[in-house]
């Protein structure tokens, strides 16, 4: 074995320290995915705010005929301008889910491992966590999965959050406690949970997000638009090419 060629972007599924003493390089496939990642965690955060599919019932089943009004609303909606994001990982999909809601006129703070500025994003601000739990009306997480961020999302994390925080995970689900989390929100703790990404995929049958209130779950589909999916393949195979040329890339 001289090659392991990844069709992803994180590499937690590879012993690297082993492929290293072995000699064997290990190529993944970075930021192919940036652009559909962010659109989701958005799509996630104004469904939150603007409530699209549970009003959108309530037309069809009739309850917009019977108004006598013009207008009504059943949920709350909110504008994302003013509101503070805090997004926990500051790389490729990080910095671009700072862009979009700088665009929007929110607030925007990160949390990185290490110090990081990105000249673009200045508006933005780098905190430390405790800070970033504090302060945060809706939390972005985008880490990689480590030793130092599995489940960094705990009960402790969880009672520093801002009251009616939202949750939006799209990066991997290890990030957070599944028991915690469900806890929370069942207490009202926290506003609500969104994920593309759980432990353990496909999860069991009764998992415990499943019986909770305003939780959406999406079964992983942020990587795979048309358009990350043929990016992802030809970077894949320019990959092998480069390997096979002597000149291996995207190499972790």
């Amino acid at each position: 074995l001289k090659y392991i060629g990844i069709l992803a972007t994180g590499y937690n599924i590879i012993d690297v320290d082993e492929t290293r003493a072995r000699g064997i390089v290990v190529a993944n496939v970075p930021a192919y995915s940036t652009d559909s990642v962010a659109q989701l965690v958005f799509a996630f955060i104004l469904q939150f705010y603007w409530h699209v599919k549970e009003h959108s019932d309530e037309v069809h089943g009739g309850k917009w005929s019977r108004s006598e009004h013009f207008c009504y609303t059943s949920f709350p909606t909110f504008e994302l301008t003013g509101k503070t994001l805090g997004i926990i990982g500051f790389g490729h999909i990080g910095q671009r889910v700072a862009e979009i809601a700088l665009v929007m006129g929110m607030r925007v703070l990160y949390v990185n491992r290490s110090p990081k500025t990105v000249p673009h994003l200045a508006a933005a601000k780098q905190v430390d966590i405790a800070t970033l739990l504090a302060e945060s009306d809706i939390i972005s997480l985008n880490a990689p999965l480590n030793s130092a961020s599995e489940k960094m999302i705990d009960a402790a994390a969880l009672t520093k959050v801002k009251p009616g925080v939202l949750i939006i995970n799209t990066g991997r689900g290890p990030l957070i406690d599944d028991e915690a989390v469900a806890a929370a929100l069942k207490k009202g703790s926290i506003g609500g949970y969104a994920a593309d990404v759980l432990s353990v995929e496909p999860p069991s049958a009764n998992h415990p997000l499943y019986s909770c209130p305003n939780c959406f779950i999406t079964p992983h589909i942020a990587w795979q638009t048309r358009e990350a999916r043929t990016r992802l393949l030809h970077i894949a195979a320019d990959n092998v090419k480069s390997f096979l040329a002597g000149k291996p890339q995207n190499v972790v």
